[in-house]
């Protein structure tokens, strides 16, 4: 058993010194727009020499804003708007030299010149079913009462969302909700009538889709700016303030769109955007996707076998103690038990106040997730050892530790395997969602193809999850078939 306990250590500590050492971390909310800014933001910073760690699928402003300013991320895109009404809880209408001078007196944290462009909240119908219902503002919908409007998860919770909007124009629908990438495949296929939208996604001129307008003006100006820690030295917010009214609205429209439809990576897209601007040097490297798939499946093993490791070491003595104590059993199955039923993305999202975003509160998730399968295989196979082997090990005079490594453990080690076995499995499908705090990983992919709506890089990260849940099937045979006589196996040909 220690065996397999050190392998795992071994393979879990070799993997997490992957992608180690200083860097500036480069934060990205989860939608488009977020990524390809915060890419030209790395790239910026790559070019004059620094290292860039990049931290991408932050969820939504919650996330990314808590990522900031527990120093788990140095900056990140954000919109005026944005920082006035959910970060500041203040009314809009402040300048940037005044929600800098908030920012800093709050938090340490300050915002860069605009780029250039603004990206505001609106609402959206496709053309020809506006026009039928001759619907060209947010105050006509409250006229049509039978629309189904389908809307972002984060717009329906923010203060410029979806409560205070319907109050303020007065709408009578109950929305659903849906991811945004996906909200556009719906409004086309009929599914939903109505979404939310960014003025500057690609979606909007590519489909011919409507707009509707702002005419009680319920959303602010959110123009698009650098959010960044003050702390930072002056030669990297000199690099920052590059992006400073470079950007125009058809532009970002232009930079969406070749994402969404010509299916460019972000980081080709934004390193051309900086060369055609003169901001960056042609000299800058290019990318290799089968290097960067290599880097994503070696951070999601660190992630899964780190984790694992650590419940293993916390599993089997508690799962000897409650053996011996069986008066405990109850109230420690029972508190592990209720961790395994907390949803996924809820543990990791209760991580970020505690430890922040990274690898640390996503392995720190993964081990919850762990420990119940090998706490309860543990229990039951060492109690479904036939008592009668007990005794005659008690009569030879064997003592307790004795009888637990040489007769007790032994006989138990198919049932502990097969729970090590089910909780490696569960990590390596649960790890994908530790892309939402910025863990790395294969989420990645499919975090970033969710949001896309593209299929290819949903299966880029969804197939090599999959190969490795079958290859730790693999592993935990062989490790089976050379600790366990082959009479004793539970799986056996």
């Amino acid at each position: 058993m220690m065996r397999i306990i050190g392998l795992i250590l071994i393979l879990g500590l070799s993997l997490t010194a992957f992608g180690q050492g200083t860097a500036i971390r480069v934060g990205a909310k989860h939608f488009n727009e977020g990524y390809i800014l915060s890419e030209m933001l790395a790239q910026l910073l790559e070019d004059g020499g620094y290292t860039v760690d990049r931290k991408f699928n932050l969820g939504g402003t919650a996330v990314a804003f808590e990522a900031l300013r527990t120093g788990a991320i140095d900056l990140y895109p954000e919109y005026t708007g944005t920082i006035a009404l959910e970060i500041l809880k203040m009314e809009v209408g402040l300048s940037t030299s005044a929600m800098s001078k908030e920012l800093m007196g709050r938090y340490g944290l300050t915002i860069s010149a605009p780029y250039g462009f603004q990206n505001t909240y609106g609402l959206l119908m496709d053309s020809s079913a506006a026009a039928s219902r001759s619907i060209t503002t947010i105050s006509n919908l409250a006229q049509h009462p039978d629309l189904r409007i389908g809307l972002s998860y984060e717009f329906t919770k923010r203060k410029d969302g979806w409560d205070n909007l319907k109050k303020h124009y007065r709408l009578p629908f109950e929305p659903l909700s849906l991811e945004h990438g996906l909200a556009y495949e719906a409004l086309r296929n009929s599914k939903i009538d109505v979404t939310d939208a960014y003025s500057t996604d690609g979606e909007i001129r590519k489909y011919g889709l409507r707009l509707l307008r702002d005419d009680l003006r319920f959303f602010p100006e959110y123009e698009a700016v650098t959010f960044y820690r003050d702390a930072l030295p002056q030669e990297i917010k000199a690099l920052i303030d590059k992006l400073g009214g470079v950007i125009t609205e058809t532009e970002m429209q232009r930079l969406n769109a070749l994402a969404l439809f010509e299916k460019e990576s972000h980081k080709s897209i934004a390193h051309d955007f900086l060369i055609g601007k003169g901001l960056i040097g042609s000299a800058t490297a290019t990318y290799s996707t089968g290097y960067e798939l290599s880097g994503k499946i070696a951070e999601h093993l660190m992630l899964t076998l780190v984790a694992l490791f650590c419940s293993i070491v916390v599993a089997l003595p508690l799962g000897v103690f409650i053996y011996y104590k069986p008066r405990f059993a109850y109230s420690i199955v029972y508190v592990t038990g209720v961790m395994q039923t907390i949803p996924s993305i809820a543990l990791l999202a209760l991580m970020i106040p505690l430890v922040g975003i990274g690898k640390l509160p996503a392995i720190i998730a993964l081990f919850f997730y762990a420990l119940l399968p090998i706490l309860r295989n543990t229990i039951t196979g060492l109690q479904g050892v036939e008592p009668s082997y007990k005794k005659v090990a008690a009569a030879m005079g064997l003592s307790t530790w004795q009888q637990l490594r040489l007769i007790e453990i032994p006989l138990a080690k198919p049932m502990i395997l097969a729970g090590i076995r089910t909780a490696a499995v569960i990590n390596v499908g649960t790890a994908t969602l530790a892309a939402f705090i910025g863990a790395g990983g294969l989420g990645d992919y499919i975090v970033t193809g969710l949001a896309l709506n593209n299929t290819e890089l949903i299966l880029r990260g969804a197939i090599p999850s999959a190969l490795l849940a079958i290859g730790m099937e693999l592993l935990f045979e062989l490790i089976e078939r050379v600790m366990v006589l082959k009479h004793l196996r539970l799986y056996q040909k």
